[in-house]
C-alpha cells in the first residue's frame, strides 16, 4: 500500500531506509520518540526488519523525487473507548508523526498527514481521530489545528517519557486533538 501526495509518497518501510531512518532517530527531538531512540547503524537494520512487515498503517514519508525517507507517520485501529470489550468497533485511531529536522517548517508534515487521515477516513473506516502532543510543542499543535481537528483538553502531568536529572519521571503536560470524520474537510 502506498499514498501519493504532491511531492511525498508514504510507503512501507524497507531495509534499505535503515540509513535514512537513523538520521532522525539516532537524537529524536521530541521526547514522545525517546523511546524510539536508534543507538547504531545496525540498530537501524534490525528496526527496518521489524517494521517491513507493516503495509497498512505504518509508513515512511518519502520524497517522490529522490526516494529519501524524511519521516514516518503510522496509526492503528482502537476501540476508542477504555473499557471496551473484544468485539468493540475498532474505529478510532490515534495517528503518531515524525520528520527529520532538516525537512520541518516546508509543509511535509502537513502534506503527509492530510493524506495520511484521507486514507484513514476513506480506507479505514476511521469514525475518529485524535492525537496528543506535548503542551511546548507548538509546531504539532499547530499541524493539528492546520488538520481541522478540535483541542479537547490539557492533561496536567499526563505522560512521562524521559527522566529528570536525578532520576525521577519528567511528566508533561499533554493536549489531546481530535476529528470525526463528519468533521473532516478534504480539500487541500
Amino acid at each position: 500500500m502506498t499514498i501519493e501526495t504532491e511531492r511525498l509518497l508514504l510507503r512501507p518501510f524497507t531495509e534499505n531506509d535503515a540509513e535514512d531512518v537513523y538520521a532522525y532517530l539516532k537524537a529524536p527531538a521530541v521526547n514522545c520518540f525517546a523511546c524510539m531512540k536508534l543507538n547504531s547503524l545496525q540498530e537501524a537494520v534490525e528496526e527496518m526488519k521489524k517494521r517491513a512487515g507493516e503495509t497498512a498503517y505504518y509508513f515512511a514519508i518519502t520524497l517522490k523525487e529522490s526516494g529519501k525517507v524524511i519521516g514516518e507517520i503510522d496509526a492503528y485501529p482502537e476501540a476508542g473507548e477504555p473499557h471496551a470489550d473484544a468485539n468493540a468497533v475498532c474505529d478510532t485511531f490515534s495517528p503518531c508523526w515524525m520528520l527529520h529536522a532538516a525537512y520541518q517548517g516546508k509543509g511535509y508534515a502537513f502534506e503527509a498527514a492530510h493524506a495520511f487521515f484521507h486514507y484513514l477516513f476513506k480506507e479505514k473506516g476511521a469514525r475518529r481521530i485524535y492525537a496528543y502532543t506535548e503542551e511546548d510543542n507548538l509546531p504539532s499543535q499547530h499541524l493539528c489545528e492546520k488538520l481541522g481537528m478540535r483541542k479537547e483538553g490539557l492533561f496536567k502531568e499526563f505522560v512521562s517519557f524521559v527522566k529528570n536529572p536525578d532520576g525521577t519521571p519528567r511528566y508533561e503536560n499533554t493536549y489531546q486533538y481530535a476529528i470525526l470524520k463528519k468533521e473532516w474537510k478534504d480539500e487541500f
